[in-house]
C-alpha cells in the first residue's frame, strides 16, 4: 500500500493498475476511509437537506 495526503501521478497510477498487489490511496481516498470508519475523526454537527415537493403546489 502506498499512501499520500497529495495525488499520485499518472505514472504511478499506471504502474499501480499492473502490478496487482500495489494499492495507492491518495489524500481524497484517506478522508473517505476515516470518515467510513470513523478513524481520527469526531462528528460536531450534522445537516439535513430539503427539495420542494412539487405535487404538493399542484
Amino acid at each position: 500500500m502506498f499512501l499520500t495526503t497529495s495525488a499520485f501521478t499518472s505514472g504511478a497510477i499506471e504502474y499501480a493498475k499492473r502490478v496487482p498487489r500495489i494499492i495507492l490511496v491518495d489524500g481524497s481516498k484517506l478522508v473517505d476511509l476515516m470518515i467510513a470508519y470513523r478513524v481520527g475523526v469526531q462528528e460536531e454537527k450534522r445537516f439535513s437537506a430539503v427539495a420542494v415537493d412539487d405535487e404538493y403546489f399542484e
